[in-house]
């Protein structure tokens, strides 16, 4: 029995980097799995390779920043699948700015990422379960940088605050529903988009990981099939009453001082 046996599990940001590794454990857990993004090849990629492996998935293109497709996409899997169990909120824009130089496009596009995006989504979700009458469980992918972050994330913390502040709302609404709504604040992490911010925006060369890994206590980044370990447990039956807890996953401990 898998943990997520017959459930259908939606990954928003799910084509790529922690979402991807969410949406193949998920299905290994049983799950049937749609992800959505904004580029085809990915996600397509994706899928095939889960079907591949004799699971069950679909591939939603969406622009996430756009509350209507956001929306949209639960719709297309309610659709193709008749609901969706689970959601993950897995899409994030990690541009940077500081609060002197970011200009109000910057921060829109932070906004719409990460805090509208998930926003509709659970919007249409939770709607989506509430008129079956049916519980379900939502994990949102959150930030340790949500507690404050490094001066250069200014506008992602802004975001990111804000879906804590959302997860931690929408759970007490929603509790006599039955529908439990978690985040997790994860640490760094060693995706393709941090690769990518890495290189881009700190001139970080080929060996940037194993840099930083020397520099942090348990001697590697945080690792995207470990953190999807732990959101399949969120979203399962096993994690229990649990509702309304951002959970920091992390190597550092807030509030420790050396």
């Amino acid at each position: 029995m898998g943990l997520l046996d017959d459930k259908v599990v939606l990954v928003n940001g799910g084509s790529q980097g922690v979402g991807a590794a969410i949406a193949r454990a998920a299905v290994r857990e049983g799950a049937a799995v749609a992800v959505t993004g904004r580029r085809s090849e990915p996600g397509e990629a994706l899928v095939a390779e889960l079907a591949a492996d004799g699971g069950k998935a679909m591939f939603v293109r969406a622009d996430l920043a756009d509350a209507e497709q956001a929306r949209a996409s639960v719709a297309q899997v309610v659709d193709a699948y008749g609901r969706v169990d689970c959601l993950v909120n897995s899409a994030g824009l990690t541009s940077r700015g500081t609060l002197l130089d970011t200009t109000p496009e910057l921060f829109d596009q932070h906004i719409a990422i990460n805090l509208k995006a998930p926003f509709f989504a659970m919007q249409a979700a939770v709607a989506d379960m509430v008129a079956r009458k049916a519980p379900g469980t939502i994990v949102n992918i959150i930030t340790s940088s949500a507690h404050g972050g490094q001066p250069f994330l200014a506008p992602y913390v802004a975001a990111k605050a804000g879906l804590v502040g959302l997860t931690r709302n929408a759970a007490h609404a929603h509790r006599w529903d039955r529908i439990r709504i978690n985040g997790l604040n994860i640490g760094w992490t060693a995706t393709e988009g941090e690769d990518a911010t890495q290189k881009a925006f700190h001139g970080a060369g080929d060996d940037w990981r194993e840099e930083a890994a020397a520099r942090l206590p348990m001697g590697k980044l945080g690792q995207p099939d470990e953190i999807a370990d732990f959101v399949v447990f969120l979203l399962s039956d096993r994690s229990g009453v649990v509702t309304g807890s951002v959970l920091d996953w992390d190597q550092n401990v807030l509030g420790g001082l050396d």
